[in-house]
């Protein structure tokens, strides 16, 4: 890893602002407005039943939580990497679920295309995902007779303990981690560390999550979405309601690669963790283990603003004072009590990954 060549960082903060990676997000608040519109108490229902902003549905179920999420894939990515699209989708939903501290169980999917040749590739890469992460397909709906393709899948999981997007405090640090070991599939912003990677590896990678919140070193993180590296640090810490300063020159990168393309690249192994301070040696050093990056990349603080900066220069990239991203920390402020502690209830939705 080195360095990023000196950037103007008021720019980059005005591109990530209008890109497609933080536009899907902001969408968030427009789909739960219409849901709250439609409720006797509005944002409070939504408040009491879940935390919008986590990875997944966290539901209590006896000694520990079953969480439920699902991923729709984008239509013009399953058109044109139908393979690669079907592959992801069970990928993606695996991610959610180590990146609340579980384990997955099973996915479902619900499938359209034109015609089961159409359909073919996108089987394919969902059975090589499937065998790959050892998570069995056990059921779902299919539509062979539609104009296009699309393609959704929903994952259930279980945790003993959680991690949660609602979990950061101020003094926290900010911690990314990463496997680098992986190239773009071009010319999308998909960053691909998992395909013709040793299962077993990808297995074992993954576990490391569980491991730290069972162990009691983190209980805050959140895996790396189509907002990138800095709009899921934006979703992080709006839930949390607190604010950051983010070094990009902190930020683990895979050499020869645009820098600005790799903030906004989805990586197939890609986490942000909120960490207590003692526990930050111990939890560089267990991902370091098993030669995946991880480094400290900025300090949570109770300013409700994110700073990016790089050497000198510095800007502001968001503040939730006056701007939600996706309204998540307004509606944990309804019911802070329910929704702050995600070992109550259902801690999570995120409609827009």
């Amino acid at each position: 890893m080195s360095r990023a060549n000196a950037i103007d960082v008021r720019r980059l903060v005005e591109r990530l602002r209008a890109s497609r990676g933080f536009q899907h997000k902001t969408d968030i608040a427009g789909v739960m407005a219409s849901l709250a519109s439609r409720l006797p108490r509005g944002t409070d229902n939504l408040a009491q039943a879940v935390g919008v902003g986590d990875d997944c549905a966290a539901i209590r179920d006896g000694d520990g939580y079953l969480l439920f999420a699902i991923e729709g894939m984008v239509a013009d990515f399953v058109a044109a990497m139908p393979w690669f699209a079907g592959y992801s989708s069970v990928m993606v939903n695996v991610s959610d679920i180590y990146a609340m501290g579980g384990r997955p169980l099973a996915v479902v999917d619900a499938l359209w295309s034109d015609g089961i040749d159409s359909a073919d590739q996108i089987l394919a890469g969902m059975a090589a995902a499937s065998l790959a992460y050892r998570v069995p397909v056990v059921g779902g709906h299919t539509n062979t007779r539609s104009a296009t393709s699309q393609l959704a899948v929903s994952i259930v999981g279980r945790a003993q303990a959680l991690l949660s997007s609602f979990h950061a405090r101020p003094g926290d640090r900010l911690l990314m981690a990463v496997d680098l070991r992986g190239r773009f599939e071009d010319p999308h912003p998909f960053w691909n560390a998992s395909v013709n990677s040793p299962a077993e590896r990808l297995r074992a990678d993954l576990e490391l999550l569980p491991s730290l919140a069972e162990d009691g070193l983190c209980d805050a993180a959140k895996d790396i979405s189509m907002a990138g590296t800095l709009g899921t640090a934006l979703m992080l810490l709006e839930c949390s309601k607190v604010g950051a300063r983010i070094d990009l020159d902190a930020i683990p990168r895979p050499a020869g690669v645009d820098f600005e393309r790799w903030l906004g690249a989805f990586p197939s192994y890609g986490f942000l963790l909120s960490v207590r301070e003692a526990n930050v040696e111990q939890v560089i050093a267990r991902f370091a283990v098993r030669s995946l990056a991880c480094a400290e990349i900025g300090v949570a603080d109770a300013s409700r603003k994110v700073v990016l900066h790089q050497r000198d220069m510095s800007a502001l990239l968001w503040d939730f004072n006056d701007d939600p991203f996706i309204c998540a920390a307004a509606d944990a402020t309804a019911n802070a009590g329910a929704t702050a502690d995600a070992t109550e209830q259902a801690s999570a939705i995120d409609t827009a990954s």
